[in-house]
């Protein structure tokens, strides 16, 4: 029986790209897909959801709207790639989405999918943690209908990803964007896996890459996430940052784990500036795993094979 799974995402490309994947997992069954507010804006983000759903014939998965926006905002200029991702020539002319404002909210969605499954059920995040956290808040009892969690956070052997203000560059955006909820997620104690920026800088966007999955243009799947993978060479701009294939990566630990290299630590996240939603190990702090390592070439050859499908 495929695993029932929850799916958390900022509506960011890497996250649409990642919503993809898990479409392509014959072993995965996705019962419902959350959006926050952090790495998008909200209701370019649905439709784009809301599209790629389309697109695989399961718009039969609900869909819910993140109202919590985080402490620390992502930059505006990130937050905007939704409006050009609908105007890509496979999605432009689906269907209309719903009205955005009539989604059920994240984390009464998320609640409402743990109290139905029969099974446990796993969840994936690959935005901030706010959305599981508001809804465990509100059910606790609901924490033992958690089978596992994957999250694609933090930093913990090497430096983060934030550089702003009144920081210390410590911190990895997910984390860093709603801190609080972070440490709170933590402090659970929950079968919670993260795949942090020391594992995903190994897996650059690279242009051969790129080159490699433009062979594969026929195959719909291929075209599109190369249309959106392309739009990525200008997210960030390349003196400032590189674009890594952070939440891919983190969505392909649900089929490919034995390709990862994991490790079992104690740690702990900090809540205030200047280093608010660090990552640090931390004998005193809280268990939880984080990836290592991975085998590269398989990642990229896992990658390939799945849009090619």
């Amino acid at each position: 029986m495929p695993t029932p799974l929850l799916m958390d995402h900022d509506g960011a490309i890497d996250d649409l790209l990642s919503q993809l994947l898990v479409l392509t997992m014959p072993d995965v069954e996705l019962i419902g897909v959350t959006v926050t507010p952090a790495d998008c804006f909200i209701e370019p983000a649905l439709e784009s959801a809301y599209k790629l759903l389309q697109l695989m014939g399961k718009e039969s998965v609900p869909l819910g709207r993140g109202d919590y926006y985080g402490i620390n905002a992502f930059p505006s200029e990130w937050r905007a790639r939704p409006e050009i991702i609908n105007a890509l020539p496979m999605l432009i002319n689906l269907p209309q989405s719903p009205d955005p404002y009539r989604y059920l909210s994240a984390p009464d969605l998320i609640i409402d999918r743990l109290k139905a499954a029969d099974s446990p059920v796993s969840i994936l995040m690959t935005g901030p943690c706010s959305n599981l956290v508001l809804a465990l808040e509100k059910a606790p009892e609901l924490k033992a209908k958690i089978g596992s969690i994957v999250w694609m956070a933090g930093a913990f052997r090497t430096t983060g990803n934030v550089q702003t203000f009144q920081h210390d560059g410590s911190a990895e955006w997910n984390v860093f964007w709603d801190p609080i909820s972070s440490q709170k997620l933590v402090s659970y104690e929950l079968p919670l896996t993260l795949i942090p920026l020391d594992v995903t800088n190994h897996v650059p966007v690279t242009k051969q890459f790129l080159s490699r999955l433009a062979t594969q243009i026929d195959h719909p799947l291929s075209n599109l996430t190369g249309q959106l993978w392309a739009l990525t060479l200008d997210t960030i701009p390349s003196y400032h940052y590189t674009y890594f294939m952070w939440d891919i990566l983190a969505t392909s630990y649900l089929a490919i784990p034995e390709c990862f290299t994991t490790e079992h630590v104690k740690a702990n996240v900090s809540t205030r500036p200047p280093n608010a939603g660090q990552t640090y190990l931390d004998d005193n702090g809280y268990a939880l795993t984080i990836a290592t390592d991975v085998k590269t070439a398989i990642f990229y050859e896992y990658i390939l094979s799945q849009f090619k499908r």
